[in-house]
C-alpha cells in the first residue's frame, strides 16, 4: 500500500502508573506539601502577608490585637498616598514593623503648630482636616522631607511613636499598605481607615 494512502496511525498516551501502597501515597502527600508551601511563601513574600495590630498607637482606627492582610503589591506600581496608613520596618530597627498613617510626602514641608498639621509645597499651604484622629499634636514643629521620605503619624496623636519623634521614614522601609482587616469579624473591611481621597 502506497505510505501516503496509508490510514495514520492513531495517537497513543501512556498513563503513568498509580503509585501503590503507603510509600506511594506518602510521595503523594509530601509532593502536595512542599508545593502548598511555596505558594503560601510565595504570595506572603511577594503579594501579601498578615500584620497584628500591636498597641493603641493607631486608635481609634485600629485597635490592639487586629488582624490585617498587607497589601506589598501596590506600591511596586505607584508611591504611596496621603491619607494611607502603611506598614513599614521601623528606621531605627528594621527587624520591627510599624503602622502608621503618612501625612507629608516626599519634597513636602511638614509643619505642626497648635495641634494641627499643615503641608506645605512651594508656595501653597493646606491645614489637613484629619476627622481619623485621637488627642492632639501638642508640640509645635517643622520638617523638610528629602525626595524619598514620608512622614508618619500614629492617629492616636499623645500616644504615638512616630515621624515626629524619630523622623521621616525612607522608601525603602515601606512594606505595602493596609488592605483588609479580617479580624475581629465585625470589623472586617477593605482598605480600612484608608482617607488618600479626603486628603489629596
Amino acid at each position: 500500500m502506497d505510505s501516503e494512502n496509508a490510514a495514520p496511525a492513531p495517537q497513543t498516551m501512556q498513563v503513568p502508573p498509580k503509585k501503590s501502597g503507603a510509600w506511594g501515597v506518602f510521595r503523594e502527600i509530601v509532593q502536595f506539601l512542599v508545593i502548598s508551601f511555596v505558594l503560601v511563601f510565595g504570595l506572603r513574600t511577594f503579594v501579601a502577608q498578615p500584620f497584628i495590630v500591636s498597641g493603641s498607637s493607631m486608635d481609634p482606627t485600629f485597635a490592639n490585637g487586629q488582624y490585617l492582610i498587607v497589601d506589598e503589591v501596590t506600591y511596586r506600581f505607584r508611591e504611596p498616598q496621603r491619607g494611607e496608613v502603611i506598614i513599614f520596618r521601623y528606621p531605627k530597627d528594621t527587624s520591627k514593623f510599624f503602622i502608621k498613617r503618612v501625612v507629608g510626602l516626599p519634597g513636602e514641608t511638614v509643619i505642626i503648630q497648635k495641634g494641627k498639621v499643615s503641608i506645605r509645597k512651594g508656595d501653597e499651604t493646606q491645614i489637613l482636616e484629619e476627622p481619623y484622629t485621637q488627642g492632639l499634636t501638642v508640640k509645635d514643629m517643622s520638617r523638610n522631607l528629602g525626595s524619598e521620605e514620608f512622614f508618619v503619624l500614629g492617629d492616636n496623636r499623645e500616644a504615638s511613636s512616630d515621624s515626629r519623634i524619630w523622623g521621616p521614614v525612607d522608601r525603602k522601609y515601606v512594606v505595602g499598605r493596609a488592605f483588609f482587616r479580617l479580624l475581629p469579624v465585625t470589623y472586617a473591611d477593605v482598605l480600612p481607615g484608608d482617607y488618600s481621597n479626603q486628603l489629596e
